[in-house]
């Protein structure tokens, strides 16, 4: 029933989701660009429906606050508290074995704000957890959902982030002057 409805909600609105979604692969991160928007959140969670995605998500711990934490927990969010360093790539790195199956969707913006480059946060969880990662476009202008082959860190940041980078190149978010251009990331 839920899918039915999260599908039908998509359809409703013109969004179609395309690519492989991972579902042979038991462990992986899905690296979403851009994130623009609170409108953001409601197309992945209809995505996690419509698919269907087993997939958890970070988040600013005051969205898991009373009197809404316990619905974000139940649609698989994890608080993270960014008023103080922790070791968050290591953290989420050292979950994956201690599970069969994990996933979780992550904005390398890592805020709606416009940033000027990505912070590797998604990368590095990835390679120190041996997951691929699965780049996901949300396109608003075209009212598509992209996911893409699942792509293996190999260790080299600056390479591996070209090939990031070209994919993600041309996607349209909810406010795409907020979407982050690259404009440091290789000087």
């Amino acid at each position: 029933m839920i899918r039915f409805f999260c599908r039908l909600i998509l359809k409703i609105f013109g969004f179609k989701y395309i690519g492989n979604f991972g579902s042979d692969i038991p462990k992986k991160i899905f690296a979403v660009y851009p994130h623009t928007s609170n409108w953001d959140f409601p197309l992945g969670i209809l995505l996690k429906g419509a698919i269907p995605l087993d997939v958890n998500y970070v988040g600013k711990d005051s969205l898991f606050r009373w009197p809404y934490g316990w619905f974000f927990r139940w649609l698989g969010g994890i608080p993270v508290d960014r008023s103080k360093s922790t070791n968050f790539v290591d953290t989420l790195a050292g979950l994956f074995p201690k599970y069969e199956r994990l996933s979780f969707a992550i904005a390398p913006e890592g805020t709606r704000k416009k940033v000027r480059k990505f912070r590797s946060g998604f990368y590095y969880i990835a390679l120190k957890a041996s997951v691929p990662i699965i780049l996901v476009k949300f396109d608003f202008k075209n009212k598509i959902v992209d996911f893409s082959e699942p792509f293996y860190p190999t260790g080299d940041y600056g390479a591996d982030l070209k090939i990031i980078i070209n994919h993600f190149k041309g996607t349209t978010g909810v406010n795409p002057e907020l979407a982050c251009q690259w404009e440091d990331e290789f000087k």
